[in-house]
């Protein structure tokens, strides 16, 4: 038995690949209500408690698992609230209840010492900086960036929170496992020293156009063409967003395909602002993977529009980007069944990194490692 306790569990997504990988999950911790009634819906069989992290510690953690004193945990795992790091958002870092949910989670990987840890977040994390100073506060006008407002100075500080522990850490898309969606994720994996290992990610199975003996990307395409469904749940576009969609070609597109006398008054104030603007008016490319699942597909500014219909994706369309089971039932309204779906780790992902996570623990007990120097590994250093 391969014991495995998991925080901040969500919709499920990541949960579900780890189960599949082949731990035992023992107790399953969320807080959110909604999402409580997901997990117990569709996984009967797993310890789900609605719980708040910051209330835990090593002994809740062993009573509300089953666990007898003594008993190794083998994994701890979990995908952090991730809006205090989004470059979205206002990049509060720990000053904020979820950034100081992160850091409850490595306070308990220190306290309960699992064989290994795995926490999910954005790519925001990579940059965030814990203390983070306004761009408009910022140049030659100003005193230079402090030691904690400089990009990146967040995550040394979460990663100084767990010593003992050998980790590695990725930006993983997972367009490069076989998900159908080009979602870029951290993922942070911690091996505890005394074990003389140190985890490495697995081998991308799929590159862009199959190159070096990989598959090719899966693409939206592919997913629509072999889901049937009965019905399909989704949020109506108004009438004047309609409009504009209704003339984006079929297949892809995005705002620049409308029709040139009608851009501008589409776009309305949008027109004159910077950027690429790719969210606006668009219809998803069928031979491309979709780009990430937000918690929403019908912002302004992030529209998933079906590349054929003339509507956002639909929930069913969401769980198959994802590669959650068919039959899996989202509880809630319309808009919380986005944004549980939109907020978990792609099953198969999941599974993946779970699975290479199992071989390890298991390849450590049969055959322990010679020590190893303790250091972060990253891609950049690999590579």
């Amino acid at each position: 038995m391969t014991v495995a306790i998991s925080f901040f569990s969500g919709a499920g997504g990541l949960d579900m690949g780890i189960q599949q990988a082949g731990f035992d999950i023992k107790l399953t911790v969320e807080i959110e209500k909604i999402y409580c009634e997901t997990l117990m819906t569709n996984h009967p069989e797993l310890n789900v408690v609605q719980g708040d992290i910051m209330t835990y510690s090593k002994d809740k953690i062993y009573e509300e698992a089953g666990l007898q004193p003594g008993q190794e945990i083998d994994l701890m795992f979990g995908g952090s609230p991730c809006q205090s790091f989004s470059t979205a958002g206002k990049r509060q870092a720990f000053t904020d209840a979820r950034g100081q949910a992160m850091l409850k989670f490595a306070e308990l990987v220190t306290e309960a010492r699992p064989k290994v840890f795995l926490l999910e977040n954005v790519r925001g994390l990579l940059s965030a900086a814990l203390k983070h100073r306004p761009i408009n506060q910022r140049g030659e006008d100003f005193p230079p960036l402090e030691p904690d407002e400089m990009p990146g100075s967040a995550l040394s500080y979460l990663l100084g929170k767990i010593p003992d522990y050998e980790i590695t850490l990725e930006l993983v898309n997972a367009a490069d496992y076989g998900v159908p969606q080009t979602r870029e994720r951290v993922f942070i994996v911690g091996v505890r020293s005394d074990l003389h290992t140190r985890y490495r990610f697995p081998a991308k199975t799929h590159t862009p156009n199959g190159a070096d003996g990989t598959s090719k990307w899966v693409t939206l395409g592919e997913v629509l063409n072999r889901l049937s469904v009965e019905q399909h749940h989704y949020v109506e576009y108004s009438l004047d967003r309609l409009k504009y969609m209704q003339m984006v070609p079929q297949g892809g597109g995005y705002w620049k395909d409308l029709p040139k006398d009608v851009i501008k008054q589409a776009m309305g104030g949008a027109y004159e602002s910077g950027g690429g603007k790719m969210g606006f008016f668009r219809r998803l490319h069928v031979h491309k993977p979709s780009p990430t699942l937000l918690t929403s597909p019908m912002q302004k500014s992030t529209n998933l529009g079906h590349p054929y219909k003339d509507r956002p994706l639909s929930i069913e369309e969401y769980l198959a980007i994802q590669e959650f089971p068919v039959d899996y039932r989202m509880c809630g309204s319309l808009t919380q069944q986005y944004i549980q779906i939109g907020n978990a780790v792609p099953v198969r992902l999941a599974q993946v990194i779970g699975e290479s996570i199992y071989d390890l623990i298991h390849q450590q007990e049969l055959s322990p490692s010679l020590p190893a120097e303790r250091k972060i590994a990253t891609t950049a250093q690999r590579d």
